[in-house]
């Protein structure tokens, strides 16, 4: 659609269809570099049973004090260099009975809605 088109375009009556919860296959898992947040982040390329594509999904929602939190899969290190204990990323992988990345890839995992009504994976 040209530019100028969408100054003349109306409004849609379709919603935007949303995924819903449920277990996804890891595919694949890659780490991005997030140049606003100065940080790297491992992005999962996961299938999920209502889409025919691949989705990807970064985020996990886990317990800490009491409380469900949401955060991103930013990859922390210690001053071990081993992935930082008690960060999302290894929530997810402690839950999943993983010790690192790659041995999620073939596993089902369980996801839900954030609060923002994105696909985060499940790890509490």
């Amino acid at each position: 659609m040209e530019t100028q088109n969408v100054l003349e375009t109306g409004i849609g009556t379709k919603e935007v269809e949303s995924l819903k919860a449920g277990t996804v296959k890891v595919i694949e898992v890659k780490v991005e570099n997030v140049p606003a947040a100065k940080g790297d982040k491992v992005i999962f390329t996961v299938a999920h049973p209502d889409r025919p594509e691949p989705i990807q999904i970064s985020s996990v929602r886990y317990m800490m004090h009491d409380a469900v939190k949401t955060s991103g899969t930013w990859i922390k290190m210690d001053e071990d260099n081993l992935l930082q204990k008690g960060s999302a990323l290894t929530k997810l992988l402690s839950f999943n009975k993983v010790g690192t990345v790659k041995e999620l890839v073939g596993k089902d995992i369980a996801t839900e809605l954030d609060v923002k009504g994105y696909l985060a994976f499940k790890a509490y």
